[in-house]
Formats: structure tokens, sequence, C-alpha cells
């Protein structure tokens, strides 16, 4: 590993925790829950890994199933996350990841967001527009590299990195208000989010809650890489640059009074007071003080009126007028109501960080006892499920090849180090990042 003489980064990605025990929730017992939802996950994970091809040329993460052959960019880091999580060694998947996807960055900084046994998505996608990847790339290389012990193999890419950040620099960041934007819904990865739009006369319109996290998380990423490989004026640079992200989120898309945050029109600063998974994405950074985010838990995330299901937290509220767990895949999957294992995985971060720890438990056995269910029933498990019944609703049998249930696998692989971190206090991914340097 290397490391500039006078900078060094104080914090690791991985947190391991001890907690007091807690109430089990119904149904086998955790242990034993535990050991039959890992040995399930054990037998469906090699499905993630495909060989590299003639135009991928390092093995690659899919979320499998209906999605088999296809990289996308936060799916393959909350893939790459589980391997690395399990196994150190594992984390080299998700270092190719990275390699795979750098290797497809263009001379403007510009990489779709997937990337098919073809190769990338054309520039400009008839529907999804242009598909520039989600920032995760440095996320995933930071994680990669402390799980290695090793940050050598990021030099050879580090301008391709910094290249893709200045591109999004230059197309998502609005610098009126200070924060992010995505083109539209399907950039953002919770395809039909409502809080967004897919009006093709509408793109790069929202401020977007998500987007700002991402990015913020992206910068301290990028620090803490720059510091490591002795970049000590560029690890700087994104410290600073992080610092002014937080302010300008508080002040832009932060309502006290709602105890939200909330996207904004760019045009206009309209709020768009509609209530998805993606307004709680900041919880799992420190932007809030203390008694702020549980207020925000307490009153949103945990109002079964709201976010909080029977089997999990939904991805918008049940109060608004387009909630449904309508069984869709195509052309756009369903974020507006299902219940999505990534986004409780988020959730799940955000209640260990603020405290509610019998909560936390109470997600991480609930889902896993969901998945376990649907993979005793179908062989596999779905992309999504309805909250109030914990059915798996898509992909269907339907939309599948052949007629016959394709399955996914991905990021539900998250369930099972939710599940044992909270059983038997191992493997506690809390995705903590770096956020102040030392001379």
């Amino acid at each position: 590993m290397r490391r500039s003489a006078r900078f060094r980064f104080v914090g690791v990605l991985l947190c391991f925790c001890i907690v007091d025990t807690l109430p089990a929730a119904s149904g086998p017992d955790d242990a034993t829950l535990l050991s039959s939802f890992s040995a399930d996950i054990a037998r469906l994970a090699p499905q993630t890994i495909e060989p590299a091809t003639a135009r991928i040329p390092r093995d690659n993460l899919t979320p499998a199933g209906y999605y088999k052959n296809t990289l996308w960019d936060w799916d393959s880091f909350f893939i790459g996350a589980h391997w690395a999580n399990q196994n150190s060694a594992d984390a080299k998947y998700l270092k190719w990841w990275v390699l795979n996807f750098a290797g497809f960055v263009d001379h403007s900084g510009y990489v779709a967001g997937s990337i098919t046994p073809k190769g990338p998505l054309p520039v400009v996608h008839p529907i999804v527009g242009r598909f520039a990847i989600k920032p995760f790339l440095a996320q995933g290389a930071y994680l990669a590299s402390e799980r290695l012990h090793d940050y050598t193999w990021i030099a050879p890419v580090w301008d391709t990195l910094q290249r893709v950040d200045s591109y999004r620099q230059r197309t998502q960041f609005d610098p009126r208000w200070g924060v992010y934007f995505w083109e539209n819904a399907m950039q953002s990865g919770a395809d039909n989010n409502v809080a967004l739009s897919n009006d093709p006369k509408d793109r790069d319109a929202i401020l977007a809650v998500d987007a700002s996290v991402f990015a913020l998380r992206e910068d301290l990423a990028m620090a803490a890489i720059a510091g490591q490989l002795g970049h000590a004026d560029a690890a700087e640079k994104y410290l600073r640059r992080a610092a002014a992200l937080r302010t300008a989120m508080l002040k832009t898309l932060w309502s006290p009074q709602d105890a939200m945050f909330w996207n904004r029109r760019r045009d206009t600063g309209a709020w768009i007071k509609r209530m998805s998974y993606s307004n709680f994405t900041p919880l799992t950074e420190n932007l809030l003080s203390r008694n702020a985010a549980r207020a925000m838990i307490s009153r949103h995330l945990l109002n079964p009126d709201e976010m909080r299901s029977p089997y999990g937290f939904r991805s918008l509220s049940k109060q608004d007028p387009d909630f449904n767990n309508k069984p869709i895949i195509n052309p756009y999957s369903n974020w507006q109501g299902p219940v999505w294992i990534n986004a409780n995985y988020l959730n799940w971060i955000a209640l260990r960080r603020y405290g509610f720890l019998p909560e936390a438990h109470w997600i991480a056995v609930t889902v896993a006892q969901m998945l376990e269910r649907d993979i005793a029933t179908s062989g596999s498990m779905h992309e999504n499920y309805d909250g109030d019944t914990g059915m798996g609703l898509a992909p269907t049998a339907a939309d599948s090849p052949g007629g016959h249930f394709a399955g996914f696998v991905g990021w539900n692989m998250l369930a099972l180090d939710m599940l044992q971190c909270e059983v038997k206090h191992e493997n506690c991914m809390l995705l903590v990042l770096p956020q102040t340097a030392a001379h």
C-alpha cells in the first residue's frame, strides 16, 4: 500500500460492531435462519460472476437471472461489496468491476452505466438518454483497495477516475444550487421514481437528493484514494468539495419543518414533496444532527402509513397517489412502492447509525425470512417484493425468456450481510467513508 509521507486518511470502510442481544422476530430462530439462508446464498452467489469476454476483459459482476450477462453500475457495486465483505480476497471482483468500466471511459470522461456483452449502451439511448454512470466507481475502488490492502492498482486509472468525476461535474452539477441532478429517473437506477421524471422534454430538470448523496460519497472516496496515492492537493480538493456539498444539501434540499429531504425543480426551486426511498439516502452520511436524523426516521421511515411495511421499507410512501405494488420490469422496474433489498440495506445502515437497534434487527431478520421463503418456493429470488404480502413481484415467468421464471440474485445478497451482523455481530458492513484527513 502506497501512502503519502505527509498525508494519510483516518477511517476504514467496513465497520465491525457489537450490539446488545435483541428480541428475535417470529419464525425460525435467528441462528437457524442464518444457517439456512447462508447456504442458499452460497449456492446462488456464483451466478453473479460472469467470465471475461472479448469485449469485457475481466470476470464481471451481474445481477444474474433476468439480467444475466449485463453489468450495471450500482448493481455491481453492491454485489461486489457483498463479495468483498464475505472474503477479502474476493474484493478482486470489485476491483475488476472498476477496471472493466474504466476501460470504456471515453476522452470526455463519459461511460455508460450499463455494459452489455456487445459493449456499453449507446451514448444516447432512445429510452434512458445518456445514462452516464452513477457516482459509485471511486467508492468501489476504495472498498476493493481497503479489503485487498493494495492501492497500487488504482494508479494507472487514477486519471480516468478524475476524468469521470470531471464529466459529472460538467453535466450533473448545478452551481446555482450547489447540488447534483440526474438526467432522468432511469439514470438514477430507481427507474420510475415519482420524485424524478422520465419525460424526454424535461431532462436534467430536478435537483436530486440521492444524486447529491452518492456524489458526496464519491468525493470522500476520491479524497481517500488521492491520499493513498500521494496526491495531497487532490485529496484536499475533494474534501473541500464534499464539505461544500454538505452545506448546500442542508440549505437546498432539507426541510426542517417536514423533517425530510426533498427533491426540487432546478428552474423554479419548487419543492417536489414525493416521499421516495431516495429521500432517505442522506441518513447513510452524517449530514444531520442525531436528533434531527432520529426525528426523520421516527416520523417517516418507521411510520407504517408511509415507508414501513410488514415486510420491509417501501420504495414510495403508502400515502403517495402513485403508490402501487405492480410486478413491472419492462420498460421500467417498479420503484413506486415495492420493497427493494438495496434500499432496505441503506435504511438498515441508517437505523444502526442513529441507534434504532431493535428496528435494525427487525429489518435484517424480516428481509432474510422473506427471501428464504422465495428461494424455497421459486429456487431463486425476485428483484422486488410486495411489502404487504411479502410475495415476489418481478420478474414474473411471463417476463422471463421462454416463459420460465428467470430469477434474480444481485444485491439481494446484502440481506446476508445484514443478518450476519445482527445475529453473529460479524461482517457489519456500514459503508463508512473517511471524513477527515490527518497530516
